[in-house]
């Protein structure tokens, strides 16, 4: 009988599976270890660093779509060395399984990756089979470097941030932490001890890095999560986070216990939980001389290859909550047009559209009116706020299908974009959002298996469905 089929993934050396999962799944676990002492400038290999985790083929053919084994060897401007975080790696490395393939159509505007509509579903069902996956596994890896990420203008959490890099460093791992406390007497870093162990990144660093991290802890609340996921734009290494702000849907770890749960998830293994990502992209109108009067929808929709362009991209992010089109600072409120693929779906007169991730279902969605989401379920949360029209209700769109917000040439006025709340731009008349899923998501650390915490986050956070009870008749 030929062995099982593996996914492979780079990433430091690997040991043999063990059997720390439950195999409900026919999902065994995987032992990640990396003994070998790297530097920072370490180049990783796809075959020196191997990651298996391997799939029961009688229990998963039945359910596994051909399709989901995902081709992602598409070109794409980064220069980074291949991921040593697992998440991302298995990501990398799945190869499509397709026979007698049509031509490709033409790549999708204002996707960064030149994916095609067809490769773009494709992503998405396996990253949504492979988070499936995932939710039930335990993965034990040997963390080494670890990237410590709060608020170093806060006292209380620079002290807390003190604690848990003199525990890290008394465990020999290595500790990377904010610039900006070299400077910082509170920290005091060079009383901690730990000589080259205690190091310090910039964004750049994370940016064009990323691979340097094994692990992420955050000290602060959901503000403090979504900044790891503006500073890790691609590849993110597994984030667990400590709940020490407001609220905190996505921060399910209470401090007072820090010692035992970060021993237990770096020694013992950690449960991840996928978070889907969009990609928002601005497309450019581009200036045309002697083409009369012009027609957005025209543009959007009417693209063959013989067809000279009209936008062009002019900034790409990737957000973790939801994306923004709003009026900004004009007076009344924005016209915008909604596009689905290629279809045109309505005109939005409002104040502003709100484009969310299930994760992003609780934020921003949740107080226009939107709809609560399981992090599981595939979708794109789209809320308008303050509507004109009291027609306008929420919709939830797939996953797989590429969204559009644009001004029209004959808008009143401008809008404006904002990413996580974050690089506010304005869009011009002509200009429009792409929004797609982006290929890399974001890994959190669950307390439980399967996203079962995600319920209890609502009820800790909301007092979800908490009423006082009715009496009996008795």
């Amino acid at each position: 009988m030929p062995p099982p089929p593996l996914a492979t993934a780079a990433i430091p050396t690997i040991t043999h599976p063990t059997d720390l999962t439950d195999g409900e799944d026919g999902l065994d676990s995987a032992v990640v270890s990396d003994d070998d002492p790297l530097s920072d400038s370490t180049t990783f290999s796809r075959d020196d660093h191997v990651l298996q985790i391997i799939f029961d083929p009688q229990l998963q053919a039945s359910r596994r779509r051909k399709s989901s084994l995902v081709n992602l060897d598409i070109p794409h401007t980064s220069t980074s060395t291949p991921s040593s975080c697992f998440v991302h790696a298995l990501l990398e490395t799945q190869k499509a399984h397709s026979a007698g393939a049509s031509p490709e159509p033409p790549a999708i505007a204002g996707c960064s990756a030149a994916m095609t509509k067809a490769q773009l579903s494709d992503m998405v069902l396996g990253v949504r089979e492979l988070s499936k996956h995932l939710a039930s596994l335990t993965i034990r890896m040997r963390v080494r470097r670890v990237f410590i990420l709060t608020k170093a203008a806060d006292s209380a959490l620079v002290a807390h941030t003190r604690t848990v890099a003199a525990w890290l460093l008394a465990h020999d791992y290595t500790v990377y932490v904010e610039d900006t406390f070299q400077r910082n007497a509170a920290f005091d870093g060079a009383a901690l001890g730990g000589g080259d162990r205690l190091r310090y990144w910039t964004p750049e660093l994370c940016a064009t890095r990323p691979h340097t991290f094994d692990f992420i802890i955050t000290l602060g609340g959901d503000g403090t999560v979504l900044y790891a996921s503006w500073l890790f734009q691609k590849v993110v290494p597994p984030v667990l986070s400590f709940a020490l702000g407001s609220l905190g849907f996505l921060t399910k770890f209470d401090f007072r216990e820090h010692e035992r749960i970060m021993g237990k998830h770096l020694t013992a293994g950690v449960t991840i939980g996928l978070r889907l990502r969009f990609e928002g992209t601005i497309m450019r109108s581009l200036p045309r001389e002697g083409a009369g009067e012009r027609v957005l929808a025209d543009e959007i929709l009417d693209v063959h290859p013989g067809r000279a362009p009209t936008h062009e991209p002019a900034q790409s992010s990737v957000i973790l909550n939801e994306l923004v089109v709003d009026r900004g600072p004009n007076p009344t409120m924005s016209t915008t047009e909604l596009y689905g693929d290629d279809m045109f779906l309505t005109s939005i007169a409002a104040d502003g559209v709100c484009i969310a991730t299930p994760t992003g279902s609780t934020a921003y969605n949740l107080a226009a009116g939107g709809s609560l989401c399981h992090p599981e379920l595939p979708g794109m949360l789209v809320s308008v706020i303050c509507a004109h029209s009291l027609t306008f209700r929420p919709i939830i769109l797939p996953d797989s299908m590429v969204i559009r917000i644009g001004v029209p040439y004959d808008g009143r006025t401008t809008a404006w974009v904002s990413f996580d709340g974050r690089q506010r731009c304005e869009l011009r008349q002509g200009d429009y959002l792409s929004v797609v899923a982006s290929r890399f998501p974001f890994p959190v650390c669950q307390d439980k298996r399967d996203n079962k915490d995600w319920f209890d986050s609502i009820r800790r956070t909301m007092n979800w469905g908490v009423r006082t009870g009715q009496k009996s008749f008795g």
